[in-house]
């Protein structure tokens, strides 16, 4: 299966309930992951991360349902149309 560059959202509503679990998933995705940036929204009692992933369709599916099923954490995804191999080449 093709590997897609993409991106995935995370809203965590309760950082100190969420957050180690979320950790620990990430960490176990850790090499489809090309970029991470957290953001801590003290006046909202939130946090917000934003991940560049590049990896299958399977594996990116896999991660954010792995996400979504914990309580107070929403997920939201999006993925290049192509292939990230496709996607680095360059016409002649």
């Amino acid at each position: 299966m093709e590997r897609r560059l993409g991106f995935v959202g995370i809203i965590i509503a309760d950082r100190r309930a969420a957050a180690p679990r979320v950790n620990e998933i990430l960490s176990q995705y850790g090499e489809r992951i090309v970029a991470r940036t957290g953001l801590p929204y003290a006046s909202r009692g939130c946090c917000v991360i934003t991940l560049i992933v590049d990896a299958t369709t399977d594996e990116i599916g896999e991660l954010t349902g792995r996400l979504g099923q914990l309580p107070g954490v929403s997920v939201k995804s999006a993925l290049s149309r192509r292939s990230a191999a496709a996607a680095t080449e360059v016409a002649p």
